[in-house]
C-alpha cells in the first residue's frame, strides 16, 4: 500500500469512473470521517488501474495486509489518525452493508476489486487506535 503514501484522496461518488481513474483512491461520499466518534471512513481504489495515472496499481497489494497492520491517515488540517487492521472480507459488489458504520467504533474500510476477474470486492477494515 506504499503507492498511496502521501497522496491526496478526494471525496466523491463510487460510480465516478473519471475520479477513480485520476486519483489513487476516493473517499466515498456520505461515509464517515476520522474525527467522528462513530464512523466508517470508506476509501476505494483500483488494484490495477490505468497506466500513467494515479490509479495505476494503487491498491495492488491490498490482499497482503494482515490483522495488526497499521493504516495511517492525515486529514486536510494535518491531524494524523492511526487505524489497526482487524478484518479482511471478500464481498459481492451488491453487498452495500460494508459502507455502514459499526456501532460504537470508528473504522476505516479500504476497498478494491478481487483479482483476476474483478467479480468481487476485497475490504480491509481497521479500527482507530490513535487520533
Amino acid at each position: 500500500m506504499e503507492r498511496v503514501d502521501g497522496v491526496e484522496i478526494p471525496t466523491g461518488r463510487g460510480d465516478d469512473a473519471q475520479l477513480l481513474e485520476d486519483n489513487a483512491a476516493v473517499h466515498l461520499a456520505y461515509t464517515g470521517f476520522p474525527w467522528e466518534d462513530e464512523a466508517n471512513v470508506y476509501i476505494a481504489g483500483h488494484r490495477l488501474g490505468y497506466e500513467g495515472t494515479e490509479s495505476h496499481l494503487a491498491f495492488y497489494d491490498i490482499d497482503k495486509m494482515e490483522n495488526g497492520d497499521e493504516i495511517l491517515l492525515t486529514d486536510s488540517e494535518g491531524e494524523e489518525y492511526t487505524y489497526r487492521v482487524f478484518e479482511t472480507l471478500t464481498v459481492e459488489p451488491t453487498e452495500l452493508q460494508v459502507l455502514d458504520p459499526i456501532e460504537g467504533k470508528n473504522i476505516i474500510s479500504l476497498q478494491a476489486c478481487t483479482l483476476p476477474d474483478y467479480s468481487d470486492r476485497i475490504i480491509v477494515r481497521g479500527e482507530l487506535v490513535e487520533g
